[in-house]
């Protein structure tokens, strides 16, 4: 009986054991798998780039970027430019053509005003507010983005054209072309204060909102978007205003059925004419691309006329360049004239009595020898 018992008692631990180990297996298996080894941790450190977070981790998209994030690194390098280029966007502002683009620096763009203006009736616009356009390259520079449209100024060469070939005979080369400009592209430069820090994609859609619009859903959504409210609700409420410009009363009335070009004085205009009777007839007066009057009459014969400025714009650059007066324009400088040799102009002092000089009398004629050229004459 001892002997029985003395064979039974060391496999009561055993059978306990093994009761426990189907207890307690799926937890332990589970603990092993949300703990790895101290291997799978080292490799997997030197196989993937661990990517510096900035201090507020926790910041939302669209927050400003802190001051003390650091660089960005390649990995968001890859997919800022895989999201954003050959992506559609709005334009709102004027982007200038020519190989100069325009530059934003904390919300500034970059040419403005006179310059700006200047830029435009130079070379004329590439982009106007509202226009839709396509990023078509993006490059991360060391303090900078550049946001190329539409192509960009520059066509830039194909692959093939920097093709190699080494053979016996020596190395050919394909045909090199230089780049052609691209009068129909540009490009927005996006400066940041020191280096381009680690940012979200949705970070630098708010930073581009002053150039680009990504939110928009059509044309004329972009277009409003970047009016004043007072303009942006007469456009929605198909009304007219004093001091619109062509573009806005497109948006606000569409295309006029009818155009008129008519003369008052020395100032020429186009009336243009919406409706027609029975329904009321609006008469928009448009001198030099801007509203300076709308007449409606009514069904019922009723006369409105409004000539009040009721909006007021920046004028354009065509504006100003047209309203130059002819004496201010640099004139030639052999410009033809009709005044006879030695003839005073009109600009020169003339004396207190009103009497101008006589001019001077030519010198009297030497009498020549008779005959032809090349005659002897014999004298006698």
């Amino acid at each position: 009986m001892l002997s029985r018992l003395g064979l039974c008692m060391p496999r009561l631990p055993s059978f306990a054991l093994l009761v426990l180990s189907f207890l307690f297996a799926p937890s332990f298996v589970c603990a092993q798998a949300d703990e790895p080894a101290p291997s799978q941790i080292s490799l997997g450190a030197s196989a993937t780039p661990v990517r510096p977070q900035p201090d507020s981790a926790n910041t939302p998209e669209g927050d400003p970027i802190p001051p003390n994030s650091p660089r960005m690194v390649r990995q968001t390098r890859y997919e800022i430019i895989r999201d954003f280029e050959t992506q559609l966007v709005y334009a709102r502002t004027t982007f200038p053509m020519g190989s100069k683009g325009i530059q934003l620096r904390q919300g500034v763009i970059t040419p403005n005003g006179e310059e700006l203006r200047t830029a435009l009736a130079i070379w004329g616009p590439a982009i106007k507010p509202g226009d839709p356009a396509h990023i078509s390259l993006v490059q991360i520079k060391d303090d900078h983005i550049r946001f190329e449209i539409n192509g960009g100024p520059v066509h830039h060469q194909k692959w093939y054209q920097r093709v190699q070939v080494s053979g016996a005979g020596g190395t050919m080369q394909a045909p090199q072309n230089s780049p052609q400009a691209n009068p129909h592209g540009s490009y927005v430069d996006l400066y940041f204060a020191k280096y381009v820090p680690e940012i979200t994609p949705q970070q630098l859609r708010d930073l581009l909102f002053p150039a680009l619009d990504f939110n928009a859903r059509n044309k004329e959504q972009a277009y409003l978007d970047t009016l004043p409210p007072k303009v942006k609700e007469a456009i929605v409420a198909h009304h007219v205003l004093v001091g619109m410009n062509t573009e806005m009363v497109v948006h606000a009335k569409g295309k006029p059925p009818k155009k008129v070009r008519e003369r008052d004085g020395e100032i020429e205009y186009e009336e243009w004419i919406y409706g027609e009777p029975p329904a009321d007839v609006y008469f928009v007066r448009i001198v030099n691309d801007e509203v300076v009057r709308v007449e409606t009459m009514k069904i019922d014969g009723e006369k409105i006329l409004r000539t009040q400025r009721e909006v007021t714009l920046q004028p354009a650059p065509e504006q100003e360049a047209k309203a130059t007066p002819k004496e201010k324009q640099d004139s030639p400088a052999n410009a033809p004239s009709l005044r006879r040799p030695g003839e005073a102009s009109d600009d020169v002092p003339k004396p207190a009595d009103g009497a101008a000089p006589m001019p001077p009398m030519p010198p009297p004629d030497v009498p020549q020898p008779q005959g032809g050229p090349g005659e002897m004459v014999s004298a006698r």
